[in-house]
């Protein structure tokens, strides 16, 4: 459901000192709740060749990505040059062996970043009370409250996920987790299925991007008038070269979530459009999943991230939401959901959920649907089948 400028590039690093006092302040996730990311983060990316430009600064589009997309009678040249804009249904791949996502560096600028509309997921009346002897009464909404900033400093590393579909470029929220394979040098993100696939109706969404630390000092729209590429993405732009969703959202996602809403999360692997470090190294943090899913009652409070920017929202800026977690159920042959008040709108889908585990925040959930009136968010429990997923993913794709 929940699915659109960034300032001066961050002069330190994430701090490594957590408030030892309350959830609200353990949930504020400064360094120290990302465990062991003792690196600074970078004042920015580094500005070595992007992995997809040859010697000669033109873009290439890798042998392997290459031969995927000529296994489906798709000319690699004319796609980084605008086929991808042809949505035909037998062109618009949906098996998940059939992702793909060649860097098209320069293609997100500031501009069409702003343009971008949030991916929104709206949960139907009807769908809202097919489970209603599993779910606990509605929450009282949680009005959602601005991160503090530089988002870096004083947040979990969350960004915002941008991406093409059929109907023009859209966004999300996303997170940097860790790679139990790979420690201190992740280059996964968090987020929801349907910012990555349109469920059983289409197929893998194009150009997919993670942007770190979006809009760092939270500025307004009139301050990013005109705004260069450093200050709307301090970290650069991070192109997933892999996207894994849950089968049971790619066969089963729909507009309204869906029968794929209890599954609607999605991993993806990224890499710089420009520098060699990887994204856990250039951010400086990275968080624990936790696969445990817990009930609502044992998780006890849980925080919501991410950037809304449906109305009253508009993209620009980080929120953030705190409350007790209920149970959600669209139907009983479903995992039950977990529920929370907060109004953040379309935008902040995909963006991460957190709790306290051990003393130490980890990701436990992701926003997924929410009501029409914008009054709480559900998201997924995440058991067995996402951790084989991100498993999948880390030792597949994660030393690349």
């Amino acid at each position: 459901m929940r699915s659109t400028r960034t300032p001066a590039a961050p002069s330190r690093g994430r701090r490594t000192v957590l408030a030892a006092t309350g959830l609200v302040a353990a949930l504020a996730l400064t360094a120290t709740a990302c465990d062991g990311s003792a690196d600074s983060a970078s004042d920015k990316p580094d500005a070595t060749t992007s992995q997809a430009a040859d010697g000669g600064g033109k873009v290439r589009i890798p042998a392997e990505l290459a031969g995927r997309l000529e296994e489906h009678g798709i000319d690699a040249g004319r796609w980084k040059d605008g086929g991808w804009k042809d949505w035909d249904r037998d062109k618009w791949l949906s098996d998940a062996k059939d992702f793909v996502n060649p860097v098209i560096e320069g293609l997100w600028k500031p501009d069409r970043m702003q343009s971008a509309k949030e991916a929104d997921k709206t949960v139907t009346t009807k769908d809202a009370s097919a489970g209603q002897g599993a779910s606990d009464p509605d929450p009282a909404p949680v009005r959602a409250q601005a991160e503090k900033t530089p988002y870096h400093r004083n947040a979990a590393p969350v960004g915002k996920v941008f991406f093409d579909s059929p109907d023009g470029p859209a966004v999300c929220s996303g997170t940097v987790v860790k790679d139990v394979n790979h420690p201190g040098k992740s280059n996964l993100v968090w987020t929801a299925g349907h910012c990555v696939h349109a469920g059983g109706d289409g197929g893998w969404y194009r150009n997919i991007t993670f942007v770190p630390a979006y809009n760092d000092y939270g500025k307004s729209e009139s301050e990013l008038t005109n705004a260069n590429p450093a200050e709307i993405a301090p970290y650069g732009n991070w192109w997933a070269d892999w996207a894994s969703s849950s089968n049971q959202w790619i066969k089963g996602g729909s507009e309204t979530g869906g029968e794929g809403a209890a599954y609607d999360y999605a991993v993806l692997h990224v890499k710089p459009e420009r520098g060699g470090k990887s994204l856990e190294e250039t951010v400086g943090a990275a968080l624990d999943v936790d696969f445990s899913a817990p009930s609502a009652a044992e998780a006890r409070k849980m925080g919501a991230w991410g950037y809304p920017a449906a109305p009253p929202y508009n993209g620009l800026k980080m929120f953030k939401c705190v409350d007790v977690p209920g149970r959600f159920s669209l139907s009983p042959t479903l995992p039950t959901m977990y529920r929370i008040g907060c109004t953040m709108t379309g935008g902040s889908s995909g963006g991460g959920w957190f709790r306290v585990r051990d003393g130490k925040s980890v990701l436990v959930s992701n926003t997924s649907i929410g009501p029409a009136d914008n009054t709480w968010l559900a998201g997924p429990r995440l058991g067995r089948d996402a951790e084989a997923l991100y498993q999948n993913m880390s030792k597949t794709y994660g030393g690349r």
